[in-house]
């Protein structure tokens, strides 16, 4: 298997707003909550429904992998209920070697407001149910020694159960690959990741804003001389500024994709991720798999979800 991906199997429940929804409920624009059940389905009880998705970052991105021919697989856990099924079938459908057998659980399958505002930007509230609980029982080693590279997502990394399933997969993993996922996981487990960047994973992806806080940087030619001295791939995403890959000295810019519909930003980082892994994986330059990415990501804004058709 070229990529295996181990995050949080998330049903992704996606809504338009309008930006006074966001301020009358306490919501930051573009970041993730996490809820409390209580919490989730009292926002979810004023909520008009568009989508239902089978989501989660890294599933996202291994959706991505397999759209573009790659053999993946992903371990996430949902509970044997009416999303757990939909989330199984939805990957299934995908091509995607799912390496879960669910169960009964005491909490339900996770799932994710993704509420889309008229400038289509998405703010997400996370109830993470079971998705929440995986532990390194649920983290086969054969699978992750026979995989070229394992890929993980910063909201799985969290003290207690799920922390052990991420520090087994990065023990066991050939390459190891990691999304820094979103700001306000960054600045909570600022010490941790910062570990982790330095020392234990192979690629990093992160946005301008993600990045910049991780290592406290004042100007973006901090976070360039940060890259430098890392020794290993730093992939950052800037918007409309495009994006860069740092590895070692060498310094590769790709421009963004101009005059888009952007419709929605759901996945716009996770398909970016599986554009620029698709090529490394696949023997493209640093160039070449930059450009893979930006067209995947260019691709997914113009529509409803993360998924591609």
């Amino acid at each position: 298997m070229k990529i295996l991906g181990i995050g949080n199997a998330i049903v992704d429940v996606i809504c338009k707003v309008k930006d006074s929804y966001l301020s009358d409920n306490g919501l930051t624009k573009s970041t993730m909550k996490l809820l409390d059940e209580i919490e989730f389905e009292k926002l979810l009880s004023t909520l008009k429904i568009e989508k239902i998705i089978s989501g989660g970052s890294v599933a996202n991105s291994i959706v991505g992998l397999s759209q573009l021919g790659n053999k993946v697989g992903f371990i996430g856990k949902i509970n044997d209920d009416n999303l757990g099924q939909k989330y199984e079938d939805g990957l299934k459908k995908e091509n995607v070697g799912y390496f879960y057998s669910k169960k009964k659980e005491l909490l339900p399958t996770g799932t994710c407001l993704i509420l889309i505002t008229p400038d289509s930007e998405r703010t997400m509230c996370a109830f993470l149910g079971t998705a929440g609980k995986i532990n390194e029982n649920d983290v086969d080693v054969n699978l992750i020694k026979n995989s070229e590279m394992t890929l993980l997502e910063g909201y799985l990394w969290d003290e207690g159960d799920p922390k052990s399933a991420f520090d087994k997969a990065i023990k066991n993993s050939n390459n190891v690959a990691m999304s820094l996922s979103d700001l306000f996981c960054v600045e909570r487990h600022k010490p941790h990741f910062l570990d982790l960047v330095k020392n234990k994973i192979d690629i990093t992806f992160a946005n301008e804003q993600e990045i910049t806080s991780l290592i406290d940087a004042k100007n973006f030619e901090e976070v360039i001389t940060f890259g430098k001295h890392l020794g290993k791939i730093l992939v950052i995403t800037r918007g409309e500024k495009g994006s860069i890959a740092i590895n070692h000295d060498e310094v590769t810019e790709c421009e963004s994709q101009k005059n888009l519909k952007i419709v929605d930003l759901t996945g716009a980082g996770d398909l970016f991720a599986a554009g620029f892994l698709h090529g490394h994986i696949n023997n493209l330059n640093i160039k070449e798999s930059l450009k893979k990415g930006t067209l995947i990501s260019s691709l997914i804004i113009q529509k409803i979800g993360a998924r591609l058709n």
